[in-house]
């Protein structure tokens, strides 16, 4: 009785803000009105029929490629859990990175981008972008005196990466902003590794972010996805236009399956990042271990930058390590790694991975960048899943004791 006098109603929302676990669940999605299943539908169909010529669009609906109702879901979903005006949703992480190239550069147009990046990202810019008349300039993002030096009257994109694939460097999000604001440019990062999870850059100043939703919001290696996540409309609807042109939006039965398992994002990352931190422990203490770098050890040269962004001490599930004997040891530890480690590309999964960067995510970059950076022949990249961390220890000791 007292509930009916306040007018309160089954069904309807309580009012005030939400935790992000709770919008992981149900940001965007609301019962089906015609059947109340719990679940957004899969809309399978290419086209949408129209009540008629004058009409048209008027239920926001004509052609998959430009819109469909399960992938609006997702991308409104994306918005709310980045913090954005506005979200596009791809087919792969890559579709997103040449996606949010083209809605803000054209032919003359200058980069200021990171010199550690995922591979991918390297090399559409070298052998994609540049000979269309881009340019590209690759510095140093942990020191912001560089962008500064690198900046044109030209630039008109600031890219950066934090945590860096695959070395884990981390970008001051707030001062780079500051200067590409300054210098009249875009400020955008792929926040992949960190997720909303961690950490929102359009909360720090960033224009637009992207994440590779085939990585920790899809996390269970079935599907993949990309997105772009913009702070203000304009810029939303630009990537939006982009994606039309070049017909790269999501299919439906990858964004309905990845609306499902946003949902569980916080508790695998929560468990991916205390797997991380009890590995990495594990790994500095052994004696045939040369380095080991995660953003949530006190030896990480950028920890107080980790413990400015990088919310809840929450620093991720992915590290690296090298091993005595350099990269032909490190070859044979990936060669003789047990289950429940895979061998593989990948990453943000719910299984463990180690991954061969210098053949596998980043052999597409010129051999003298990767070394430049530190991804040697024998890198050790590591994504922690949510098995239990005694039996991934177990299984990285055995692998090292035979190196």
């Amino acid at each position: 009785a007292a509930c009916r006098a306040k007018g309160t109603k089954a069904g309807t929302w309580m009012e005030g803000d939400l935790k992000i676990e709770t919008n992981l669940v149900h940001a965007a999605v609301s019962p089906e009105p015609a059947s109340g299943a719990i679940l957004t539908p899969l809309f399978l169909s290419t086209t949408f029929v129209q009540d008629s010529v004058e009409d048209y669009l008027k239920k926001g609906y004509s052609y998959s490629r430009t819109n469909n109702p399960t992938v609006t879901a997702l991308e409104k979903k994306l918005a709310i859990l980045e913090n954005g005006a506005g979200a596009c949703a791809f087919g792969t992480g890559m579709a997103a990175t040449t996606s949010a190239i083209c809605a803000t550069m054209k032919a003359g147009d200058h980069c200021v981008i990171t010199d550690c990046s995922y591979g991918g990202t390297n090399r559409s810019c070298r052998e994609f972008f540049t000979p269309l008349g881009m340019e590209f300039t690759f510095t140093d993002f942990r020191d912001v005196e560089n962008i500064k030096k690198a900046m044109k009257p030209n630039t008109k994109l600031v890219f950066s990466e934090t945590p860096a694939n695959p070395v884990l460097t981390l970008c001051d999000i707030e001062e780079i902003s500051k200067i590409a604001k300054a210098g009249g440019a875009k400020h955008v990062v792929d926040a992949t590794f960190a997720t909303p999870v961690m950490c929102r850059p359009l909360d720090h100043g960033a224009d637009m972010v992207i994440q590779s939703l085939t990585k920790y919001y899809e996390g269970h290696d079935m599907m993949t996805g990309g997105a772009v996540i913009s702070k203000d409309k304009e810029l939303a609807d630009k990537v939006k236009w982009v994606q039309n042109v070049h017909g790269n939006i999501i299919n439906p039965f990858a964004a309905f399956m990845i609306l499902q398992t946003t949902k569980t994002m916080a508790l695998r990352v929560r468990q991916q990042s205390a797997n991380a931190m009890a590995i990495a422990r594990f790994l500095e203490k052994h004696p045939k271990v040369t380095k080991v770098v995660y953003p949530g050890l006190e030896s990480h040269p950028q920890k107080a930058l980790a413990d400015k962004y990088h919310r809840d001490n929450l620093h991720g599930g992915m590290l690296w390590f090298d091993i005595v004997g350099g990269s032909a040891a490190g070859t044979r530890l990936m060669n003789s790694i047990q289950r429940p480690w895979s061998l593989c590309e990948n990453l943000g999964a719910t299984e463990s991975i180690i991954t061969a960067c210098a053949v596998m995510t980043h052999a597409n970059m010129l051999k003298e960048d990767r070394l430049k950076v530190g991804i040697t022949d024998g890198f050790i990249r590591v994504s922690c899943g949510i098995e239990d961390s005694s039996d991934l220890i177990k299984s990285l000791s055995i692998a090292l004791d035979q190196c």
